[in-house]
């Protein structure tokens, strides 16, 4: 692991500071959208256009870089993110952010995808999941660190805007200075979404509904904290304590669905987040409540997502686990970008338990649905099923087939440690089944060797009477 951290830390510190930047520039138009007397539903478009620009940079930016390739795609889009950052305080109108905001969205998934591209191009095959866990890792603390800066400064000027666009602008450093050669930039050709809702009608109705989750979470939570009445301290505890829940029950959840059947443990993790929003509406006044609620419902959230890719992957061929990625991220892509506005649409009509409330049916209907789906189909052996990969619901196209490649790989693993040990098994077999057969030949031969001594004895008292 410490080879791993080595060989690719400046790309890991590149990205950790996209990451600071991306996470402080969210809750910040959040807390700032309400000081500047934005509506919610103006706030939610606002929110929402981010998620509309990142689903349309995922299926861009391929094409960018196969036209002119990723050192020019990642300086272009960094750049426009810089630029933007320190656009949002000059013009306090919701139009023009929503513009910025598809910007910022566009563009981070380009960047994302450029930095993942050479990120998986930095380590051999034998390496990459620990790669993919340091990239993970990375995340989340880049977005929690973040969380503490917004807490140490001043929303309402222009300081905070600063700080993620020089973030951004110094993370072209460790990352384009460290590259190796170019990578070939290939991505798998996404299976329709026919196709892909015909093998697994719970893996897209579920990746639908959790987009709209992840993406009010992400989106609404410093909204509602300001609805709510939450200093600006308490705001950013409660969007960490959301991904440190996402960090935190990874492993579990995961050690668990690769030894039952997974729609039980998608239901079970669902109904977990469904009635911990239901706490956090109706507990709204206890912030400590609300601080463990969001560590649940993000704790649920984002390994859902994961188990969701790994049950799509359990009906499919090893061939096709990589091309349902694409389909799978565009499914959830466009749940993310009606998730804010609904939330929104409802904080607005009841107040900010109108963001426990969304969170309360979209996560139910993930539940109910994966209640139904285990009445309409048998469910598949343990030994049958695909690994579960821990994955990000902010990755992209690259990850998330780096992720299915992982999968793939640990199931031939499985398959050929399981025929080691039924070989190993059957040759012990015939080792002792060789044992036995020799113990009885030894013992027939004893026995016989035992009646002719008799006999002799026998035979030599007759001589001598």
């Amino acid at each position: 692991m410490n080879k791993v951290l080595t060989s690719s830390a400046p790309l890991l510190l590149g990205i950790l500071f996209l990451m600071i930047g991306n996470g402080l520039q969210g809750t910040l138009l959040g807390v700032r959208g309400v000081a500047e007397g934005f509506s919610t539903l103006e706030i939610s478009i606002v929110m929402s256009g981010y998620f509309a620009g990142f689903l349309g940079g995922s299926q861009a930016t391929p094409r960018l870089i196969r036209r002119v390739g990723h050192v020019r795609v990642f300086a272009a889009f960094a750049s426009f993110i810089s630029a933007a950052l320190i656009l949002f305080p000059v013009v306090a109108d919701p139009w023009v952010w929503t513009g910025l905001r598809v910007v910022l969205g566009f563009c981070f998934s380009g960047v994302y995808v450029t930095a993942e591209s050479w990120l998986n191009n930095s380590t051999t095959n034998d390496q990459r999941g620990k790669l993919l866990s340091a990239y993970m890792l990375v995340q989340t603390l880049g977005i929690i660190i973040s969380q503490w800066i917004l807490s140490q400064g001043d929303p309402s000027g222009f300081v905070l805007f600063i700080i993620p666009s020089v973030l951004v602008s110094i993370s072209f450093a460790p990352i384009l200075l460290s590259i190796s050669p170019t990578p070939a930039f290939e991505t798998s050709k996404p299976l329709s979404l026919k196709a892909l809702f015909e093998i697994s009608p719970l893996g897209c109705v579920g990746m639908f509904l959790l987009g709209g989750v992840f993406a009010s979470q992400m989106a609404m939570a410093a909204v509602y904290g300001g609805l709510a009445g939450f200093s600006l301290g308490q705001i950013s505890a409660f969007v960490a304590a959301i991904y440190i829940g996402a960090l935190v029950c990874q492993v579990p959840i995961g050690w668990m669905s690769d030894r039952t059947d997974r729609r039980i443990v998608i239901c079970g993790v669902a109904a977990v987040g469904s009635v911990a929003c239901v706490a956090g509406a109706l507990f709204a006044q206890s912030y400590t409540l609300v601080l463990m609620v969001g560590f649940v419902a993000g704790g649920m959230a984002s390994p859902l997502y994961s188990l969701l890719i790994a049950h799509t992957n359990d009906y499919l061929e090893p061939e096709d686990m990589a091309a349902s990625s694409g389909g799978l991220i565009f499914i959830n892509g466009v749940g993310a970008v009606g998730g804010p506005l609904i939330a929104g649409y409802l904080m607005g009509l009841i107040g900010p338990y109108g963001y426990w409330v969304f969170q309360v049916f979209l996560m139910g209907g993930v539940a109910l649905y994966a209640l139904w789906r285990m009445t309409r189909r048998a469910p598949l052996h343990v030994d049958d099923t695909s690994a579960y990969v821990a994955v990000l619901p902010s990755t992209t196209p690259v990850v998330a087939e780096v992720a299915q490649e992982m999968a793939i790989e640990m199931a031939e693993e499985a398959e050929a440690e399981a025929e080691a040990e039924a070989e190993a098994e059957a040759v012990q077999d015939a080792l002792d089944e060789a044992a036995a057969e020799a113990q009885r030949k030894a013992t027939d031969e004893a026995i016989d060797t035992s009646g002719d001594i008799s006999e002799d004895a026998a035979n030599r008292q007759q001589s001598e009477k």
